[in-house]
C-alpha cells in the first residue's frame, strides 16, 4: 500500500467512526467506548493528513495558475512566492505525518516502577545510586509527577545498596523508560585521601506498571515467603514478620519488600513490582522477536549495556547511546537539565523508527 493510500485509508476510517458515534444510540456501550476512543487517537492524525493533503492540492492549483497563458504578471508572481513557500514546508508537513503514522508504544502512557541498585565500586557505587535515586525523584517533581518511595536498603554511610519508587502521572514510562542500564560515575570519594578518581556504577531499571489486565499470574505460581524486616546491621525493625519474599515459579522472578510495618502492604507493593516486571519480561521478547537482525532497543532496559557516564572532575555526562555531551553535571544531577537527554532520545528513537518507515 502506497503512502497516500494510508492516508486515504485513514481518513475514510474517521469519517466511518464520525459517523457511527453520530449513530450513538444504536450502538452497545461497550463500542461506544472502543470507537470513540480509535476516533480520538485518529484525530490528530487525521489534522495533519489534512495539512498535508490541503498543501499538496494548493501546490498543484498554484502550478496550474502559473502555466495558464492567460494569468497575468502580478497574479503569477504572486503565485510563484506561494509555491516556493509550500515547496519548502512540504518536507516538514511529510515528515510530521509519517511521524503521526508510527507505532505507539502501548506502555508510553502507563506509570513506571523505578529500581536503582549499586553495582561495582563498594560504598561509593552506593553513595551514587542514592544520588541517582534523589536525580529522578527531583526530575519527577520537575515534570508534575507524583514519586512515591516503594523500599530503600541503605549501606550505613548514607548510600543506598537498591532503592525502588513508583513514579505516577502523564506520559512517565514515554520518558522514563530511557534511563534503562548501567550508569558509571567517575570522581574522587570523600574517603580517598590521595585524591584519586574512582570509577563506580549504579544499574537503573525502569518497568512500565502493570495492570493486572496486563498480565494474569496465578496463586499456584506464588512461592510467598514471610520473615522479619531487619535494617541496616542486621538489628530487627519489629518483631512480627512483616516482611513478604514473592517467587514467581516459572519466571524465577524474586521480589522482597519489608518497608512497611504491615505484612498485607509489603505484599501488595511487592506484587506491583512482580507484575511490573514480568510484563517488561513479555515486552522485551515480543520486542527482540521484532528486531532479532538489528538493534532498535534504545534504552530498552538491557543492564548489560553502560548508557551514560557521570565525570566529576571535568563536570560532565555523556550518553554514549547518541554520543551527546552536557558539561553542566550538577544541572543534570539535580534533575533539572536531565530533560535534554531524554528529549534528545526520543528524538533519536523517532529518527530510527522514521528510517525503519521508509524502508517498508
Amino acid at each position: 500500500m502506497s503512502f497516500e493510500d494510508t492516508l486515504d485509508m485513514l481518513v475514510r476510517r474517521h469519517d466511518e467512526l464520525r459517523d457511527m458515534l453520530a449513530r450513538g444510540d444504536q450502538l452497545a456501550s461497550s463500542d461506544f467506548v472502543k470507537y470513540s476512543k480509535e476516533y480520538a487517537d485518529l484525530t490528530p492524525i487525521i489534522e495533519k493528513i489534512n495539512e498535508f493533503t490541503g498543501a499538496k492540492k494548493t501546490l498543484k492549483d498554484l502550478e496550474v495558475m502559473i502555466a495558464d497563458p492567460a494569468c497575468d504578471a502580478e497574479m503569477k508572481s504572486m503565485a510563484e512566492e506561494e509555491l516556493r513557500d509550500i515547496q519548502k514546508g512540504l518536507p516538514e508537513m511529510t515528515r510530521q505525518v509519517q511521524l503521526a503514522l508510527l507505532p505507539k508504544d502501548a506502555a508510553d502512557e502507563k506509570n513506571a516502577i523505578l529500581e536503582v541498585r549499586a553495582g561495582t565500586g563498594g560504598d561509593e557505587a552506593a553513595l551514587f545510586a542514592a544520588d541517582l535515586f534523589r536525580m529522578y525523584q527531583r526530575y519527577a517533581q520537575n515534570q508534575g509527577w507524583r514519586f512515591e518511595v516503594m523500599s530503600v536498603s541503605e549501606n550505613g554511610v548514607g548510600g543506598f545498596k537498591d532503592a525502588s519508587a513508583e513514579i505516577t502521572g502523564k506520559g512517565v514510562f514515554a520518558k522514563m523508560k530511557f534511563e534503562s542500564g548501567v550508569h558509571r560515575v567517575q570522581r574522587v570519594p570523600e574517603t580517598e585521601s590521595q585524591g584519586r578518581v574512582h570509577t563506580s556504577a549504579a544499574t537503573v531499571a525502569v518497568l512500565p506498571e502493570a495492570e493486572e489486565v496486563d498480565i494474569t499470574i496465578n496463586e499456584s505460581d506464588l512461592r510467598i515467603d514471610v520473615y522479619r524486616a531487619q535494617g541496616a546491621g542486621g538489628q530487627h525493625v519489629n518483631k512480627t514478620e512483616s516482611a513478604v519474599r514473592i517467587t514467581h515459579i516459572p519466571t524465577g522472578t524474586v521480589v522482597a519488600m519489608q518497608e512497611e510495618r504491615s505484612q498485607i502492604k509489603n505484599r501488595a507493593k511487592a506484587m506491583k513490582i512482580l507484575r511490573s516486571r514480568i510484563y517488561e519480561n513479555e515486552r522485551a521478547k515480543l520486542a527482540s522477536t521484532r528486531a532479532a537482525d538489528r538493534k532498535t532497543q534504545v534504552g530498552s532496559g538491557d543492564r548489560s549495556e553502560r548508557i551514560r557516564t557521570y565525570n566529576y572532575p571535568q563536570g560532565r555526562v555523556s550518553d554514549h547511546r547518541i554520543n551527546l555531551t552536557l558539561y553542566n553535571i550538577d544541572y543534570v544531577v539535580n534533575g533539572t537539565e536531565l530533560d535534554k537527554f531524554v528529549e534528545a532520545l526520543m528524538a533519536d528513537e523517532q529518527m530510527t523508527k522514521l528510517a525503519e518507515f521508509a524502508t517498508l
